[in-house]
């Protein structure tokens, strides 16, 4: 253990809703405000702040403004979604343990309810880079590229819809049990198969929760957390792998998750049946699937059977989302994931408490990119 050891000393978060009414400004502020709060430190000890953003958002500076800091000495601002989240955190962390700052906040901020969406987006639409060639087709959104992935999966592998649905069913059991989540009412598997269909094979509970909110973490040091008012939680490591453009990934039957897995398992010496739990991006129940057979929760083909068996639940291997996930909680870009993570691991979750969690799991991304990284209880 040393000094500058990188710790989540607080967590903030605004509430969740469909139409928030607010800016993503005043969204973020919130959101950091509480968790510098929650961690009992004066403001003036934050020089440092990580954000990614995609669609709606604000930047590092305008929010270090609005808080009043003094200053930063590193503004980051990433420019990507979801799957950055864990690189956004170990980023905050290794500024902290390489002594370049001395605390930092992680944040995201959107409207993605009520605000820029591509479904009811009617200004002009300009399209750049790689999704241009897409675009003319109608192939352009991320529910599009990766119903592909699912669809090349579930003939590859033998997963069915009701796998995907077991997914959904289970998450939103989870989520009942929070009063953050937004939707709360249980789900059958025969409500799941007459839902609507959003993109083939993808129904309306195979996707993320829209939602408008904001979610930080704050990174200090082990030294400093010491004083601090909460337990503070370490991020062990980090693993990220980016890969090319969904439409230009070479295998579809395999995601980010076959590349980040085995260096993160092999660099801490911890294996899944460490995990008390794990927050799993589930921007589609496609990914939780395809991200928990990658990192070797089950065999691939094997994580329908591993949820109907009530492994992924409470008193099964390893509680996998009990927040409710972005299927059910809300969708912050995977940043409430690491709220969650957090706050599990200080025990202090209510009835969703995982019992004893030491050591847990969160992931960020699907497709081609993505990352996951290791938190213990200090």
């Amino acid at each position: 253990m040393a000094a500058n050891d990188p710790m989540v000393v607080g967590i903030g978060r605004s509430p969740y809703s469909r139409n928030s009414g607010r800016t993503t400004a005043s969204l973020a502020v919130e959101a950091c405000r509480s968790a510098i709060a929650d961690a009992g430190m004066d403001l003036s000890e934050v020089d440092g702040i990580v954000e990614f953003n995609v669609g709606d958002s604000v930047g590092s500076l305008n929010v270090a403004y609005a808080l009043g800091l003094p200053g930063l000495r590193m503004p980051v601002d990433i420019q990507n979604g979801g799957n950055v989240v864990t690189l956004a955190v170990a980023l905050a962390c290794m500024a902290v343990q390489s002594g370049k700052c001395k605390s930092v906040l992680v944040y995201r901020s959107l409207n993605s309810r009520s605000g820029q969406r591509i479904g009811t987006y009617t200004g002009n639409l300009n399209i750049g880079g790689d999704d241009q060639y897409g675009a003319p087709h109608g192939y352009m959104a991320p529910g599009q590229w990766f119903a592909m992935y699912c669809r090349r999966y579930m003939h590859e592998f033998g997963t069915t819809y009701e796998d995907l649905g077991r997914i959904a069913i289970t998450t939103r059991a989870h989520a009942g049990k929070n009063e953050a989540a937004i939707m709360r009412e249980p789900i059958t598997m025969e409500q799941y198969l007459a839902s609507r269909w959003i993109y083939d094979p993808f129904r309306l509970f195979d996707c993320a929760l829209e939602a408008d909110g904001a979610c930080a973490i704050l990174v200090t040091s082990r030294a400093r957390a010491r004083n601090l008012q909460q337990v503070p939680v370490q991020m062990l490591d980090e693993e990220t792998f980016m890969g090319r453009h969904p439409d230009s990934w070479e295998d579809m039957g395999h995601l980010f998750s076959a590349r980040a897995a085995p260096p993160l398992w092999e660099r801490t010496g911890l294996k899944p049946a460490d995990m008390d739990f794990a927050c799993i991006y589930d921007c589609f129940t496609f990914t939780t699937i395809g991200v928990i057979e990658d990192y070797g929760f089950c065999e691939k083909g094997g994580a329908g059977e591993y949820y109907a068996s009530g492994k992924a639940t409470y008193g099964g291997d390893c509680v996998i989302n009990p927040h409710g996930g972005l299927l059910s909680e809300a969708y912050i870009h995977g940043m409430n994931h690491h709220f969650e993570a957090v706050l599990q691991l200080r025990h202090q979750a209510g009835e969703r408490q995982v019992k004893d969690a030491k050591v847990a799991l969160v992931t960020a991304g699907t497709g081609p990119f993505g990352g996951g990284l290791i938190y213990a209880r200090a």
